[in-house]
């Protein structure tokens, strides 16, 4: 077991942050405590059938406190990145050097480098297992909630959560905060940038991801609605509009349900209407996409932080 054990700068920087390893794992128990606790309330009272289908009860209590439990959850998870990486920037890097602590280590016979690495190896352990742990309670309830409104798998929380791209945030997080933390040197003002930049990165992601594939499209009579294209279930509508008989797109708006199809803008030679889509089966590849995007520039970050760390001390 003495193999095992944590040695050097791996035992320091552990014993260091001790409480807030504590903190993270009471936040996994709390979160365990209240989603298991909703699933049981839930649980409690069965659905019943109508018109041969199970539906929730109207007087399922339960069902209504999981529900926003879990969407105030999954903002919650969409924050640890942006959390993480201040953390890391802040308390883990910055204030080393702002309070000058990183001079006893560099005289115990550990190199920047190891010191660095040391410090990064068990930040991203501890983030990882606690974000997977999470995710695990997340799953719990989202068992219950799956396909409903506000928890299909494209909508914001949902899409990162149950898949590897929030692990991803994470580590871009952590590799962010590293090379902030070692450029600026001053606790706040790392972890300020460092949630910044995340956070923005964490937005534009969240919209530029539908364009990393090419949408489906699909064309069907000038109809009052769109529901009279045949879009696959579980598909995340892109974009609608109108065609002309030349093939010009123009937005749907222009038709009102009002106006029979015969007149629908006559002096455009309105043809048809269309619909562009993401299917469900575009989730992994746009998983992976992305991931494979965050992992890139974690690793960049990573790469400058060592090399801005070898700068300032040789």
């Amino acid at each position: 077991m003495s193999t095992l054990a944590l040695r050097g700068p791996y035992w320091v920087t552990v014993r260091q942050y001790r409480r807030t390893l504590w903190l993270a794992g009471a936040l996994v128990l709390v979160a365990l405590a209240v989603v298991g606790g909703l699933r049981i309330w839930d649980l409690r009272t069965p659905d019943v059938l109508v018109e041969g289908r199970y539906r929730r009860a109207d007087d399922n209590a339960g069902f209504d406190f999981l529900r926003g439990a879990m969407e105030q959850f999954s903002i919650g998870m969409l924050f640890l990145p942006v959390l993480i990486g201040a953390f890391v920037a802040g308390p883990l890097i910055a204030r080393e050097f702002e309070s000058g602590t990183y001079q006893l280590s560099f005289t115990q016979s550990v190199s920047p480098a190891a010191w660095l690495r040391a410090k990064l190896l068990t930040a991203t352990a501890a983030a990882l297992g606690t974000v997977l742990l999470l995710t695990a309670v997340y799953l719990i309830g989202e068992a219950r909630m799956s396909g409903s409104w506000n928890f299909t798998w494209a909508d914001r929380g949902s899409y990162e959560i149950t898949g590897t791209v929030l692990s991803a945030y994470v580590l871009l997080g952590i590799a962010v905060g590293a090379l902030v933390g070692l450029l600026v040197r001053r606790t706040l003002v790392a972890m300020a940038v460092t949630g910044g930049f995340v956070g923005v990165v964490l937005l534009a992601l969240g919209v530029l991801r539908w364009d990393f594939l090419p949408v489906r499209t699909v064309t069907g009579p000038v109809l009052e609605r769109l529901s009279a294209l045949n879009i696959p279930k579980d598909s995340v509508l892109a974009d609608q509009g109108l065609l002309t008989g030349s093939g010009q797109r123009l937005p749907g708006w222009f038709c009102s349900p009002d106006t029979p199809a015969a007149h629908c803008r006559p002096d455009a030679d309105i043809t048809a209407q269309y619909a562009d889509y993401h299917p469900a089966s575009h989730y992994w590849p746009l998983q992976l996409i992305e991931t494979g995007i965050l992992l890139a520039l974690a690793a960049l970050a990573l790469l400058a932080a060592f090399r801005a760390l070898r700068a300032r001390h040789p």
